[in-house]
């Protein structure tokens, strides 16, 4: 039981140590989601007067450019923390105008309708507290799954295009966010 006890104590030591920790928030230095294995790629916190959330970006192996992020397959993850209140409506609002902002006219015609699906289920929501995490899942079997708070919101919605045009929004050539784009591909900031 002795020679157990050090090993344990150095085991949680380490995993402490790799969760990134981020406005009081902790982000997980790996998961699963369904059978694959996802690394943080980044984390970073959306600003715009004053800050609004902490994030982090899941893939399947580690990415340095937008380009290569948006090609990942399986799996991915996109796990927002709420550091202030938000109406539904709000956010509904910023991830609408994000996927059209780095969409073009035909992806837009094509996404139209997933696009309102998304944004229906999040402005249903009312509002989101502070502390609320928002999670974007890319599960190739079902679709894009929305977590609010831990609870499925809504349908899956379908299409590895939609995903990737949700990711845009963060990673595309018009991002939310400049800063915030770096630090979700692992630049330091």
């Amino acid at each position: 039981m002795r020679k157990l006890l050090p090993a344990a104590i150095a085991a949680l030591a380490l995993n402490l140590v790799h969760a990134a920790e981020l406005e009081g928030f902790k982000f997980d230095d790996k998961l699963k989601l369904g059978n694959a294995e996802l690394v943080v790629n980044g984390t970073g916190v959306r600003s715009k007067f004053g800050k609004r959330y902490a994030m982090a970006l899941y893939l399947p192996a580690k990415a340095a450019d937008a380009k290569a992020a948006l090609a990942a397959k399986g799996p991915r993850r996109v796990d927002i923390r709420l550091i202030k209140d938000v109406s539904g409506d709000t956010f509904a609002g910023a991830v609408s105008g994000g996927i059209n902002d780095n969409s073009s006219d035909a992806e837009k015609t094509a996404l139209k309708d997933r696009i309102k699906q998304l944004a229906d289920s999040v402005i249903a929501l009312g509002e989101i507290k502070a502390g609320t995490a928002i999670v974007f899942d890319w599960i190739p079997e079902q679709g894009m799954v929305l977590t609010v708070g831990g609870q499925a919101v809504g349908r899956p919605i379908p299409g590895e295009d939609f995903y990737t045009a949700l990711l845009r929004v963060w990673l595309g050539e018009d991002p939310a966010q400049g800063n915030l784009k770096e630090a979700l591909l692992g630049k330091p900031q």
